[in-house]
């Protein structure tokens, strides 16, 4: 690979939320040995209420919900905070990779080569599984830190298809969905923001769509676009305007659950978060009761402390892959027993296909505007539906001529974690041929005629598998019910992707895990709290 195609590879990838990692093709399978101080390591040991592993989209929604209760919630977040404003420099760029990138646990390598960077709690974890790599973001926050922002709602066939029907989606339309929306304060792109040259390339794929006949939308977005135009204003250094925000935008003004959920159960005064707690081990006491082993970390991952936390309502939201194993190497150790059969199983990739769109001749201008202004819906068969948007690439020294599309779809395809007592980890197997049929039948076709001819793609995933919205594990029906109690397991609770049926109606799944989660708690609050919480 050439070094201009190097740069336009990562550059790319990471404009559709994949980059960083998505270079990151080796990392240990086990957990490595933490890095412990010389001095003897303290042990803390601590009883509480309520216990939220996690603070993204599920994680938030819990925490906000409880407190807003009176229910004192305690969160464990293993990453730690990345506060933004104007001209911040909080969160790295993908054009200039540093330790910042990376989450501390793992052997990372970019392009094949040892990465140089220094071990460091950062915002991205490869979990590789057979076939399949899913990254998973750490931070307060979660997810949210470093998704593009599609936050979208499946229309109702589409989620009658692939949701358990007792969700009910004409009162998850009417209450919890726009309940997430108002939260997250849902913005569009203004045109005035359109029109401006660092947004060529988002009307090149809303021309190049309409032209092809497929459906064009301007895509809802967690976002205050004021930012946005006041950067070319030159109020403030570019974040938005020159694509830079796809690893975390630091000038602000994105809605992401860390300012927005967590902020708020915060300001109950019956949240205390804490953060570079990661839990390591879960058990159930001989009282009934939930005990977690959480390491207390520096940036670094150095331990400087152990904690024993006893609680008596366990949530676990620390994403689909970290809770699911969690769960698995807790039941393959007998830690906790009785556990459905089904834990592990119905894992999908949501469908995610991101592909790089090259255009030799003519190019999509540069810097390119972001994150995401366009989409292409389609849903009309609620069994094959897809999205297909654009997201634009960070500023190079030259012109890449790329930009990137980034297909969701719905896949019947799906995957299963299995226990290896000998590593202790559960590590997830995927079909080589996963998500093969809407590749070749439905997004991959569909993104061949919006890029035209004398176009070049790259579909990154056939380079490198892999997923960033990974779902499943301890799904709705089989482990949980429709609110997230695990079956047969009083107090503990699984509200983030795990809960999901391994898809999400072909969209970015941010939207759903919210609401789904919202639903969840209206119940909770109702009949589980005062009784089990």
């Amino acid at each position: 690979m050439s070094a201009i195609k190097r740069r336009a590879f990562l550059a790319g990838a990471a404009a559709a939320g994949v980059a960083a990692a998505s270079s990151t093709v080796a990392q240990a399978k086990s957990t490595p040995k933490s890095r412990t101080p010389a001095a003897r390591t303290p042990v803390t040991r601590e009883d509480h209420r309520v216990i939220v592993i996690g603070s993204g989209f599920g994680g938030g929604v819990a925490a906000l919900r409880l407190t807003e209760a009176g229910v004192p919630v305690t969160i464990l977040e293993r990453g730690r905070r990345w506060p933004t404003g104007p001209n911040s420099t909080t969160f790295p760029v993908a054009t200039a990779p540093d330790k910042r990138m990376l989450w501390h646990k793992g052997a990372p390598q970019l392009f094949g080569k040892p990465a140089v960077f220094e071990p460091y709690a950062g915002l991205i974890e490869a979990v590789i599984g057979e076939n399949m790599t899913a990254l998973c973001a750490a931070g307060v926050g979660g997810g949210s830190l470093v998704y593009q922002g599609m936050t979208l709602q499946p229309e109702e066939a589409v989620f009658n298809a692939n949701f358990p029907e007792a969700l009910d989606w004409k009162t998850m339309d009417r209450v919890h969905y726009p309940r997430v929306a108002k939260m997250l304060q849902l913005q569009v792109a203004p045109d005035e923001l359109i029109a401006t040259p660092n947004y060529q390339a988002p009307r090149m794929f809303a021309e190049s769509a309409k032209r092809a006949g497929f459906p064009v939308s301007k895509i809802p977005m967690p976002i205050d676009w004021n930012y946005a135009l006041d950067e070319l204003r030159g109020k403030m250094k570019p974040s938005y305007t020159n694509g830079d925000g796809s690893l975390g935008v630091n000038n602000g003004g994105k809605h992401s659950v860390d300012v927005t959920y967590v902020a708020a159960a915060e300001a109950t005064g019956l949240a205390t978060l804490h953060t570079l707690h990661e839990v390591i081990d879960v058990e159930r006491t001989n009282d009934g009761r939930w005990r977690l082993h959480v390491e207390r970390t520096d940036t670094d991952g150095t331990v400087l402390e152990n904690k024993i936390l006893t609680t008596n309502a366990l949530i676990m939201a620390a994403g689909c892959m970290n809770t699911t194993n969690l769960l698995m190497r807790a039941a393959g150790k007998g830690a906790i027993g009785d556990m459905p059969d089904e834990l592990g199983g119905n894992w999908g990739s949501n469908g995610d296909r991101i592909y790089l769109w090259t255009k030799p001749a003519s190019g999509f201008g540069t810097p390119q505007g972001g994150p995401v202004v366009y989409g292409s819906r389609n849903w009309n068969s609620p069994t094959s539906a897809y999205t297909v948007i654009q997201a634009s690439i960070p500023s190079l020294a030259v012109d890449a001529r790329t930009t990137v599309m980034v297909g969701f779809g719905v896949s019947s395809s799906r995957g299963r974690f299995a226990y290896d007592a000998a590593t202790d980890n559960a590590t997830l197997r995927w079909p080589k041929d996963g998500d093969a049929a809407i590749q070749n039948g439905h997004i991959g076709p569909a993104v061949q005629k919006i890029a035209g001819a004398g176009s070049v793609l790259t579909d990154t995933n056939l380079i490198f598998p892999s997923t960033w919205h990974p779902l499943g594990g301890a799904s709705m029906g089989t482990v949980c019910d429709l609110e997230g109690r695990v079956h047969g397991q009083k107090g503990l609770y699984v509200l983030d992707g795990a809960l999901m049926p391994g898809n999400s109606g072909a969209c970015n799944p941010s939207m759903t895990i919210a609401a789904v989660a919202e639903r969840a708690m209206d119940h909770l609050v109702r009949e589980d709290v005062g009784t089990v919480i």
